[in-house]
C-alpha cells in the first residue's frame, strides 16, 4: 500500500491555536509506543527504509516504510501481530520483527538488495518513540466519486535512545494523510492550514530523527544535487519531462529546507538549498512552455528566497571560512558576529514565510499531477530541448564576446596618459561578467537536465567533455564573482574596523592578479562543439 502524506513542523507561537483545532469532540487520542529496528550500521536507514513494531492503542502492528512514487508518497506495509506473543517477547526482552511477512508483497522489491535471513540476524532495536497522537478526519463530499477524506494527525512526544534512555529528542509535528478522494483535496487542505498556522514542511521522518539521535547529530548532512535520480525516458512528453526535472530539484531543496526550519544554521544547508532553488528557477524559466500548469507566481517568490539566503550565506561564509584563512596568513582579526546578528531576515525566517511554504506545496502537487491530461502531452521533450539549448548557448557566446570587448577597451585605456580623463567602463565589465556567469550557470543546469534525452551512447564522451569545459568556465567566473563580493564586504567593513583593510587589500590583489585564467577557460568553452 502507498500512503500519501504531508508532514509539517509546528511553530511554538501557533501551537495553542492549532491545538484547539486538533482537539475537537470528534478527534481521537492514541498512545503510540514504537520500537525501531535496523542493523548496527543502519543499512535500512541508508536504503531509505524504516522498520518498527508499534503499539497503537491496544493493538501491536509491525510496519515497514520505503520510498514511494512521488515526494509525498511512501510505500507502507502493516501487519497486525498477536498481542500475547508480543507481550511474551517483551517480557523476555526478545521483541523482534518478522521479515518473512514481506514475501510476495509490494514491499519485497524494497528489500530485494538484502538477504532477509542474514538481515534478520543482524537487526537490533536502536531507539523507541513515546508519542501521543491526536487524529481527526477532514472530509468533503464528492458527488461523482468517493468522498474526499484526510486524516490529520498531531504527534507530540519524544524519541528515546535504545540503550541510553537519558538521550531523548522531542517530537512535535502534524501530518495530513490522504485516506480517499482527490489528491487536490490534500494539497488544498494543507495550504489552508499552512497559511493559518504558519506550518513548515518537513521531510524528516521519525526514523531519520531516531538515527540522528543515536548518531549524536541534530540534523542530517546537507543534500547535494543528485543527477542519477533524474530518471527520464527518452520518449517522455514535454509535460512529463518538466515534472521529473522539478521533482529532481525538490529532492535537493526539501531536505535542506527541512533542516533549516528545524533550527540548522549550517552553511552547507543554506548553500545547497540556494543551489537547489537556482536549479529550479532555471528549469521553470527555460521550460516554461513545456506545461500549462506552471504558475508564473512561483518564480518571483523563489528569486526572493534565494536572494535572502545569499545575503546571509555570504556573511556567514566570510566569518566561518574566509576570516580564519586570512588570520592564518597573518591578518588581524575582524569580528563579523554583530554584522550577522544585525541581518533582519535569517534563513529560518526566510523559509517560514507563508509564500515560500505554499510555493513548495504547489510544486510538490505539480510533480504528482497527471501530465497526460495536458494539451502538450503529444509533444516529445527532446524535440523542444535542442531549441532551448541552442538559444541559451547563443546568449552565452554573445555575452562572452561583449565581455571580451569591454575588457579590451579597459586594457587600452590603461595605456593612455594619466593626465587625460578616461572612462574605463569597469562597472560595465562587472555587470557583463555577472550576466555571463548567470547565463553559463543556466546553460549548465539546462544541459544536465537535457543530457538523459539528447546524449547518444556513442557521444557520451563528447557530452562529458563539453560539460566539463562549461563547468570550468562557470566556476572560474563564480570564483571571480565571490572574490569581488568578499572584497566589497571587507572594503565596507574597513570604514568601521581598520583591521578589515588587510582583507580588502588581499582580495583587491587577487582580483587584479590573473584575468588570463578566466579568459582561457572561456575560450576553451567557446571553442567546444556542442553535444546536441
Amino acid at each position: 500500500m502507498q500512503e500519501i502524506e504531508l508532514k509539517f513542523l509546528v511553530p511554538e507561537s501557533r501551537l495553542k491555536s492549532l491545538m484547539r483545532q486538533t482537539h475537537v469532540k470528534s478527534s481521537q487520542v492514541t498512545q503510540l509506543a514504537a520500537h525501531y529496528y535496523d542493523t548496527p550500521d543502519q543499512q535500512l536507514a541508508q536504503a531509505g527504509i524504516g522498520l518498527r513494531i508499534r503499539k497503537e492503542g491496544d493493538t501491536w502492528v509491525q510496519t515497514i516504510k520505503a520510498g514511494g512514487d512521488g515526494i509525498a508518497a511512501r510505500l507502507e506495509h502493516n501487519a497486525v501481530l498477536d498481542n500475547e506473543q508480543v507481550q511474551a517477547m517483551l517480557d523476555n526482552n526478545e521483541l523482534m520483527p518478522d521479515l518473512a511477512v514481506y514475501q510476495d508483497t509490494p514491499v519485497a522489491a524494497a528489500l530485494a538488495d538484502f538477504k532477509l535471513k542474514k538481515l534478520a540476524k543482524n537487526l537490533t532495536r536502536l531507539y523507541v518513540t513515546d508519542v501521543e497522537r491526536t487524529t481527526r478526519l477532514l472530509t468533503e463530499s464528492n458527488e461523482d466519486e468517493a468522498d474526499n477524506c484526510i486524516e490529520m494527525a498531531y504527534d507530540q512526544g519524544e524519541i528515546i535512545h535504545g540503550t541510553d534512555d537519558s538521550l531523548r529528542k522531542a517530537i512535535q509535528e502534524i501530518e495530513f494523510e490522504l485516506v480517499s478522494g482527490d489528491l487536490d483535496f490534500l494539497f488544498t487542505t494543507a495550504k489552508t492550514w499552512c497559511k493559518r498556522y504558519k506550518l513548515c514542511l518537513s521531510t524528516v521522518t521519525k526514523a531519520e530523527n531516531g538515527s540522528l539521535l543515536i548518531n549524536g547529530q541534530n540534523h542530517s548532512p546537507a543534500v547535494n544535487a543528485n543527477l542519477s535520480q533524474l530518471q527520464i525516458d527518452k520518449d517522455s512528453s514535454a509535460p512529463t519531462f518538466i515534472r521529473v526535472v522539478v521533482h529532481n530539484c525538490l529532492l535537493q531543496i526539501l531536505p535542506n529546507s527541512s533542516a533549516i526550519v528545524a533550527g540548522s544554521i549550517d552553511d552547507d544547508h543554506i548553500l545547497q538549498l540556494r543551489i537547489g532553488i537556482d536549479r529550479l528557477r532555471t528549469a521553470l524559466k527555460a521550460f516554461a512552455d513545456f506545461s500549462d500548469e506552471i504558475n508564473p507566481e512561483w518564480l518571483p517568490i523563489l528569486k526572493q528566497t534565494a536572494t535572502l539566503l545569499s545575503d546571509y550565506y555570504q556573511l556567514a561564509y566570510i566569518n566561518a571560512q574566509i576570516e580564519p584563512g586570512l588570520q592564518a596568513c597573518g591578518a588581524p582579526a575582524v569580528d563579523w558576529t554583530t554584522d550577522i546578528e544585525n541581518i533582519k531576515i535569517t534563513p529560518i525566517n526566510t523559509l517560514q514565510a507563508n509564500d515560500f511554504q505554499i510555493t513548495l506545496l504547489e510544486l510538490i502537487a505539480f510533480t504528482m499531477s497527471d501530465p497526460s491530461i495536458e494539451p502538450q502531452t503529444d509533444q516529445l521533450a527532446r524535440d523542444k530541448l535542442t531549441k532551448v539549448l541552442s538559444k541559451q548557448y547563443k546568449k552565452c557566446l554573445k555575452t562572452n564576446k561583449k565581455s571580451a570587448e569591454v575588457s579590451d577597451e579597459i586594457n587600452d585605456t590603461e595605456l593612455v596618459s594619466d593626465d587625460i580623463e578616461v572612462n574605463t567602463d569597469i562597472d560595465d565589465n562587472d555587470h557583463t561578467e555577472s550576466e555571463l556567469l548567470n547565463q553559463l550557470r543556466d546553460l549548465r543546469y539546462i544541459s544536465e537536465f537535457s543530457t538523459p534525452l539528447l546524449s547518444k551512447k556513442k557521444a557520451k564522451k563528447k557530452t562529458k567533455h563539453w560539460l566539463k569545459r562549461l563547468i570550468k568556465a562557470q566556476k572560474a567566473l563564480e570564483q571571480l564573482n565571490d572574490d569581488n563580493q568578499h572584497q566589497q564586504f571587507y572594503e565596507l567593513k574597513s570604514k568601521t574596523d581598520a583591521n578589515a583593510l588587510y582583507g580588502a587589500g588581499w582580495f583587491t590583489a587577487i582580483l587584479t592578479d590573473d584575468q588570463s585564467h578566466i579568459d582561457a577557460r572561456l575560450a576553451k568553452f567557446a571553442d567546444s562543439s556542442t553535444f546536441w
